[in-house]
């Protein structure tokens, strides 16, 4: 499902103009993202919580020069599915 396809489900359920429901859903994006990147976690009751996960430092391997590589600590978003949501996924989605 693409943003489209969500900007025109909730257009049509709610009644709602598309230009509006697009206009709220990047809102909404971009509220999430300065959160982040402020360090702030955003947690969405019932549905899950964006969170910035910590990367510990590692050697990695650049395989085409062929020499160990330092890749420092660092921070990457990530997103925790609410306890609800995720039992619901395992229990309607069929393998």
């Amino acid at each position: 499902m693409t943003k489209a396809d969500i900007v025109a489900k909730i257009s049509d359920k709610s009644g709602m103009e598309k230009a509006d429901v697009q206009a709220t859903i990047e809102s909404f994006m971009k509220e999430v993202k300065h959160s982040l990147e402020a360090g702030q976690n955003v947690y969405l009751r019932g549905f899950g919580s964006f969170i910035i996960k910590k990367r510990a430092k590692k050697t990695g391997r650049n395989i085409s020069k062929n020499t160990t590589i330092i890749i420092p600590a660092h921070n990457v978003p990530a997103f925790k599915p609410a306890k609800v949501f995720a039992e619901n996924v395992k229990k309607k989605v069929k393998s």
